[in-house]
Parts: structure tokens; C-alpha cells; sequence
């Protein structure tokens, strides 16, 4: 006959409501009764059985535990039969006192979410986590905060190791959590107490990028291992590591999650595709790349997500990773209005490219170089303009004030302004005027035959993603330069 109140301690322990009290009581009767070991592992199969036919084991959220078999040792060891239900009580025994706890217990929760991937307090056991748009954080049994951005396609193999085919993976690993491990096809990365990322691309190499502390890196079928420390950086591919540059803006941050799901929940979205609208009326549009069409964009690159979920921005990653543009030809432009939204990287070469018309010839004036320079100043050069009488900057070309690269990559919204009738250069970080340079010679802006990115794979290189990329032949003011960084900011 059963006995009611370990028929309740069986119910609470499925529910997930049993106390620690409870959970003592399960294990020691456990432990005492054959007989009732044998109707705990019915039970929990009929409990598996009619969680999966409920329908609430939704896709990519943590199926109900599978029954438990003893492996053959364990069974001669104990020298009973190798019975499936009462091997598996038995097994409870053999793990321990905390087997209970431990056959449910997640290796990870999900604490955020964006997109299509899992559902906010989703708890995973080695369970396939794809998506194909937003951001996913997970916070491990130890305390770890882990970042994954889409396309991805991970998997916790234990509390302790995260096995990545695909994805950008962010990782915040406190003392709690030491020796935090990622799996790649490609090689692995072992935390010693750090903030790292790794990138597993849908074709590519691998990388590992220590932001702070210190990481051990070992490419699949290396010999031996690599110690990563802050700011290094590593690709491997077919056993071979290769030191590359830090991708500081290849990662989204904890930190920056708050406000990405933020931005979504106050409807950042739905503003930017009005403005957008707007932006494919203005009379004075030259060029707006929003990339929602990404197939035929000719160039070297790879496409990342945008700000939104699901939402496309080249990528360029190596040297030489660039877009083609040719739109404007057919004129001058004595105005012109650049912007761009831009995930940088930290990177110490001269000049970033942000946009560069094909040359720079004297004989044709006002061709466009819209850069940053080696302090991340912006910078908008015209072949044969001149720097006004007074003017501070140093090598003869307008620049802003403001650097534009953070310590930690962000979207940034960057804008420039030129009016060759004023004379005048104008720049924008984040919707808010920076500097005003003035020239003495100003040509009307020629523009044709461009690339955004790396122009000529030497010092006017690009690395970062780039998301709505805008030319438009008329002066934005202030006003106009302001609602164009509000409706478009992910962040809230």
C-alpha cells in the first residue's frame, strides 16, 4: 500500500516545490526502501512522459529529464540485474546523498532576452539552444554571465562548459566560476577569471578575445596551449593559432543587455523604421543602405545582425573587408550630410575608412574622404579644400573634437555635415553637435565610385559593423541631426 506522505514528497519533488527538509526526507527513504526506489523511477518516467505530452516543452526550452540507466560497471559493481527503472534508483544511491537535487538542478537560467531564442527564466541541462535573431543571456549555475548573439547555436554541456557550432559568445566569468570553458570546432578557451569573447562564424576561423584577465587557448589537435591575456586576441583554424587584432565591438557586453531589451520594450524599433520611411522620401537622398536587402551588395565582408534582432550590418573583419557604393555622380553637391550608425573596434592603425570616393586627384576637386584618424577623431577631407585662418587642427583637414571610440564597442551614431557655400564642416556624436571647423577654400562635394570600409588595404582600414549608412545631398541641422540619432538608437 503506498504511504501518502511519500506519495507528496514524490509529487513536490516533480512540481519542483519540495523543500530542503522534503528533499532530506526523499533521499534517506531513498536509500532505506528497494521497493520505493523502484516507484520513484516509475513515477519520475510517468512524470517525463506527461510533461512531454502536455505541449509545454516548447522548442529550445529544457525538456523534462530523461530516465536515468546505470552503466553495466556500476551494475556488476552492485550485482543486481540490469533492470532500466531499478537500475536507475540505484544509481540515485551510487551518486550520493545530493542526487536528488542534482538530477533537476539547471546548468544555466536565461536571465534576458531579444529576439526568437528562449524564453526569460528558461532553465537549460544539455539542452541545443539555436536562434537565428537577437541576443540570449545565460547565467550559470556558478555565476557566470554569458552573452550569446545570434545566428547562434550552443549547448551547456555542464555548468561549466559551453559548446559553441555557431554564435558570438560574451562571457563574464567571476572567481566563483573559474575555469569556465569554451567549446568551438575549431579549439577551446579555458577561463582563469576573466571577461572574454569568442566568435565561432558560420565558415571561418575561431577566435578568442581577452578583454580582461586572462584566458588558455588550445586550437583542436594543437600540442600545445596559449595564455591570452587583456587585449590579445587569437584565431585558430586546423591546429594553428594566429595572434590577431582585439575585436572589442565584435561582442555584446552584459552590461549592455539592460538597455538593448530596453530600446525594444519602448518601441526604439517601430521609431526607427517610421524614420527610416521618412528618410526614403527626403527629395535630397543620394544613398541609404539599411541592408534589409542583403544579397546583392557587392564587396568583401561579412553581415553580422544589425541593431534590431534579425536585422543585417556588413561586418568587416579583415584587412582588405569593404562594401562598393557608386551613387552621385551625375553632379556636385556644394551640401552633403554623412551618417552612419558603426559598432567600432579598437584598432591602432592611422585611419578608420569610413566612406572614401575612388581617389585623390588634384585635377578633380572635391572628391570625399570620410575617416577616422589614428585618436578616433572623425575627419571629412575634400581633395583640394583648405583650412580656414585660425583653425586648430594640425594636418589640414577638419576634424571633431570628440573621440568616437568608447573603452567598451557600442552602437555610436556618427554624422558630418558640409556646406560648401558656408564653408563650414560640422560633426555629430550621438545626435549631439561636437565642432565646427571652417574653410578657406571649399569645393562642392564630388562623389561616384566609393567604398565603406577599407579603401586601400594599407592605413584606411575599417574594423566593426556598420548598420544605415546615409547621403543626402542638403545640410541637416541640428534639430534634424538629433531626431535622426533618437529614432534610430537601440539603447533606452
Amino acid at each position: 500500500m503506498s504511504d501518502p506522505l511519500r506519495e507528496q514528497w514524490l509529487q513536490e519533488y516533480c512540481e519542483g516545490t519540495a523543500t530542503a527538509e522534503t528533499t532530506a526526507l526523499l533521499e534517506r527513504a531513498l536509500q532505506e526502501d528497494p521497493e520505493y526506489r523502484l516507484h520513484f523511477l516509475e513515477y519520475l518516467n510517468l512524470d517525463q512522459a506527461l510533461s512531454s505530452a502536455s505541449g509545454f516543452a516548447e522548442k529550445d526550452a529544457e525538456p523534462a529529464p530523461a530516465p536515468l540507466h546505470l552503466q553495466p560497471g556500476l551494475l556488476r559493481w552492485a550485482g543486481l540485474p540490469r533492470w532500466g527503472a531499478l537500475a536507475a534508483g540505484l544509481t540515485l544511491l551510487a551518486l550520493g546523498p545530493w542526487a536528488v537535487h542534482a538530477l533537476r538542478s539547471p546548468y544555466a537560467m536565461v536571465t534576458s532576452t531579444t529576439g526568437n531564442g528562449p524564453r526569460e527564466g528558461t532553465s537549460l541541462r544539455s539542452t541545443q539552444v539555436r536562434f537565428e535573431a537577437g541576443v540570449v543571456e545565460f547565467l550559470t549555475a556558478k555565476g557566470a554571465r554569458i552573452v550569446v548573439e545570434a545566428p547562434a547555436d550552443v549547448r551547456f554541456e555542464s555548468a561549466d562548459t559551453l559548446r559553441v557550432l555557431r554564435g558570438k559568445v560574451a562571457a563574464d566569468v567571476p572567481p566563483s566560476a573559474k575555469g569556465f570553458t569554451v567549446l568551438t570546432p575549431n579549439g577551446d578557451a579555458v577561463d582563469l577569471g576573466t571577461r572574454f569573447g569568442v566568435d565561432v562564424p558560420e565558415s571561418g576561423d575561431a577566435e578568442v578575445h581577452v578583454f580582461q584577465g586572462e584566458v588558455i587557448a588550445q586550437a583542436t589537435g594543437a600540442q600545445t596551449k596559449q595564455s591570452l591575456r587583456t587585449g590579445e586576441a587569437l584565431a585558430m583554424h586546423n591546429g594553428v593559432s594566429a595572434s590577431r587584432e582585439l575585436r572589442s565591438a565584435a561582442f555584446i557586453q552584459p552590461d549592455e543587455m539592460p538597455q538593448l531589451s530596453a530600446g525594444l520594450a519602448w518601441g526604439q524599433r517601430a521609431r526607427a523604421q517610421a524614420s527610416l520611411r521618412a528618410l526614403k522620401a527626403e527629395p535630397a537622398l543620394i544613398a541609404l543602405l539599411d541592408f534589409t536587402d542583403n544579397t546583392n551588395l557587392p564587396g568583401v565582408f561579412r553581415m553580422a545582425q544589425g541593431r534590431w534582432p534579425g536585422s543585417f550590418a556588413p561586418e568587416f573583419v579583415h584587412q582588405g573587408d569593404h562594401l562598393k557604393l557608386d551613387v552621385g555622380a551625375d553632379r556636385l553637391w556644394p551640401q552633403l550630410t554623412l551618417s552612419a550608425w558603426v559598432r567600432l573596434d579598437q584598432l591602432g592603425s592611422p585611419y578608420h575608412s569610413l566612406y572614401h570616393t575612388d581617389g585623390w586627384q588634384s585635377e578633380t576637386p572635391g572628391q570625399v574622404h570620410w575617416m577616422l584618424t589614428h585618436d578616433s577623431k572623425m575627419r571629412l577631407a575634400l581633395r583640394g579644400n583648405s583650412l580656414a585662418p585660425g583653425s586648430t587642427e594640425k594636418q589640414g583637414f577638419p576634424d571633431s573634437h570628440t573621440s568616437v571610440l568608447p573603452q567598451r564597442g557600442r552602437w555610436v551614431h556618427l554624422a558630418t555635415v558640409y556646406d560648401a557655400d558656408a564653408r563650414s564642416v560640422r560633426f555629430y556624436l550621438n545626435g549631439q553637435f561636437d565642432k565646427e571647423t571652417l574653410q578657406e577654400v571649399a569645393h562642392p562635394a564630388r562623389l561616384g565610385p566609393a567604398q565603406i570600409g577599407n579603401w586601400n588595404r594599407q592605413d584606411r582600414k575599417l574594423s566593426g559593423r556598420m548598420d544605415e549608412f546615409l547621403l543626402l545631398g542638403r545640410a541637416l541641422n541640428d534639430g534634424e541631426i538629433r531626431e535622426l540619432y533618437l529614432s534610430g538608437n537601440p539603447y533606452h
